[in-house]
């Protein structure tokens, strides 16, 4: 990978999560469009498998302050989401480039 490349993913991963630490927390309370359509339909209560969820509501759970519990959970959603596309990324380039693929 070019130096160049690897220089525009990072910015690219770093504006990613200025995004989701700072930004989203002013995002609209309203409910999304799939709670929407549950609401609307009237089976919001099987809609809600994900109780158990670790972080409900898009909020990270025992932190008080609902906007920093929201960003402190979108920087972990975006860092995971990178985490899990960079480690299949590097899996499917080492099999391509041993000719595996």
């Amino acid at each position: 990978m070019t130096r160049k490349r690897l220089g525009l993913i990072f910015v690219g991963v770093g504006v990613s999560l200025l995004l989701a630490t700072f930004i989203s927390p002013y995002a609209s309370s309203s409910p999304d469009g799939l709670e929407r359509v549950a609401a609307d339909h009237g089976f919001q209560p099987r809609a809600n498998a994900w109780d158990g969820a670790p972080v409900k509501d898009y909020a990270m759970p025992g932190i008080k302050n609902e906007k920093v519990a929201t960003g402190i959970a979108g920087l972990t959603g975006t860092l995971g989401v990178f985490a899990v596309a960079f480690g299949l990324a590097a899996l499917l380039r080492k099999k391509d480039t041993d000719g595996n693929a």
